[in-house]
């Protein structure tokens, strides 16, 4: 198991190899986002691997794979969903020794390029954003899910609670008057026929 997807770089900065590999499989993986700790969680250990090739100078290519089974929340009840995907990886790279934390920014060219300053480079902030873009926005644990109830809380898939009784008519009418359009206030359509005033002769 691996703690932090990391890779080396330092070599392959010193021109000494071709490229940098890693690999290893990740239970979770954590990220910042607004100034605040996000976790990624997942059903099995997640497998990655990882190449880096240099492009001469300060750029390199990083290409390579990572097969998460994502928790996500039902929309619905909030159930845990597994959600399996296959990231496809790559993005161009830039070393600037400036950069405290690893980085994207968008190139010229509109392509996206990782930008990092620490050749022990940690991938996690990048393979959490590439496994949220390969993720759906929401998802169900069931098509039928029934949802949670607005006023308790309780997963109703699970059976009814005392908030989906159905509040009387009669005690609608008396507290706020018959609702517009209601059945109820379709229940007798001659009931305004004695308030009519026919035409006198």
């Amino acid at each position: 198991m691996t703690d932090s997807p990391r890779i080396h770089l330092g070599a392959l900065m010193r021109s000494t190899l071709d490229d940098a590999q890693a690999e290893g499989h990740l239970d979770h993986l954590q990220y910042e986002q607004g100034g605040e700790t996000q976790t990624l969680r997942f059903a099995s250990p997640a497998p990655f691997e990882v190449e880096v090739n240099t492009l001469g100078g300060s750029e390199m290519y990083l290409q390579g794979s990572f097969e998460p089974v994502l928790i996500m929340e039902c929309a619905r009840c909030l159930r845990d969903v597994e959600v399996p995907l296959e990231v496809e990886l790559g993005t161009l790279m830039r070393y600037d020794p400036s950069a405290e934390q690893p980085y994207l920014e968008e190139a010229e060219s509109g392509e996206e390029v990782l930008v990092f300053g620490d050749p022990d480079l940690d991938l996690s902030a990048y393979l959490a954003e590439t496994t949220l873009l390969n993720a759906p926005l929401s998802v169900l644990h069931d098509e039928a899910c029934r949802g949670l109830c607005q006023v308790c809380g309780h997963d109703l898939n699970e059976g009814p609670c005392e908030h989906m009784a159905q509040v009387p008519v009669e005690e609608i009418d008396d507290e706020l008057g018959t609702p517009a359009g209601s059945l109820h206030a379709k229940q007798n359509p001659f009931a305004a026929l004695a308030d009519l005033k026919l035409p006198e002769d």
